[in-house]
């Protein structure tokens, strides 16, 4: 549905980093159907432009592809330079690296890649965004990704879960900061969603099942809390076990139901 007031408070372009896929694709659905161009940014062209196509013709938008993969140092000096060459005023960092493992078992090249892409690169990205639309004296947006596991610190995805509260303190502390800037930034902190990298870890449920939501409805409850709170957790089931693990339970308890459940999804990746 075209928006005119989410337009002219975000400009006409947007950028989403991991924009091919899942997630990232959801959003530059929900944002072109909001009449918004966009800056496209993954490491798969194939997907991309794809995308791409389907956007414009759907939607009658335009869009720029910019293939780089986000552990790159030179992506954020790439992204910068499509973002100058329009009035892009929203970004959303969706890229993120993750893996299901025990932590011994990771690579070095693996520990290279949670702190590439998903603490370096997504500081700097932030930080030149940042700067860019205090210079630009308009306002606009910021959106980062962050989830459920980075609640508490959970096995088998202990560097996803650590990044992931990095990401939301991140934010958290620039909503804040940058008001006076007339910037807003929020982080989505999300469950379990559907998408090919959820999909590929082949979780299997016990007794106590997530509850799994599509992209698409993410995407659109999210960007409707924009420039509303610092932090939104989509979909009723996350927000009450959110409320129920930090609210409610000890910590020791939330803890150790968190780690249980994650341990009784993915204990087959230990075989």
């Amino acid at each position: 549905m075209l928006d005119k007031s989410f337009v002219n408070k975000y400009g006409p372009w947007a950028v989403v980093l991991g924009a091919a896929e899942g997630i990232g694709s959801a959003y530059s659905e929900a944002l072109a159907g909001r009449g918004m161009n966009i800056i496209l940014v993954d490491k798969e062209a194939e997907s991309q432009i794809e995308l791409a196509t389907l956007l414009e013709s759907k939607y009658g938008i335009k869009t720029s592809c910019l293939c780089s993969n986000l552990k790159d140092k030179d992506t954020i000096e790439q992204v910068m330079t499509e973002v100058h060459k329009q009035d892009c005023r929203l970004l959303i960092y969706n890229g993120a690296y993750s893996k299901v493992a025990t932590f011994l078992s990771l690579s070095q090249h693996d520990l290279e890649q949670f702190i590439a892409i998903n603490t370096r690169n997504q500081l700097v990205m932030v930080h030149r965004f940042a700067n860019y639309l205090k210079v630009k004296n308009k306002g606009g947006g910021i959106l980062l990704m962050s989830s459920l596991a980075g609640l508490i610190g959970v096995q088998l995805v202990a560097p996803y879960a650590a990044t992931k509260a990095f990401t939301w303190n991140l934010a958290e502390a620039l909503h804040h900061e940058l008001k006076k800037e007339k910037i807003d930034v929020m982080a989505c902190v999300a469950g379990a969603t559907i998408t090919p990298t959820y999909d590929a870890t082949k979780p299997r449920y016990g007794l106590l099942k997530p509850s799994v939501m599509t992209a698409d409805e993410l995407a659109e409850s999210t960007l409707k809390k924009l420039g509303k709170t610092q932090r939104f957790i989509p979909g009723f089931s996350n927000r009450f076990n959110y409320f129920l693990l930090t609210r409610i339970l000890p910590r020791k308890w939330a803890a150790s139901i968190a780690n249980k459940t994650i341990y009784s999804m993915y204990s087959h990746h230990l075989d």
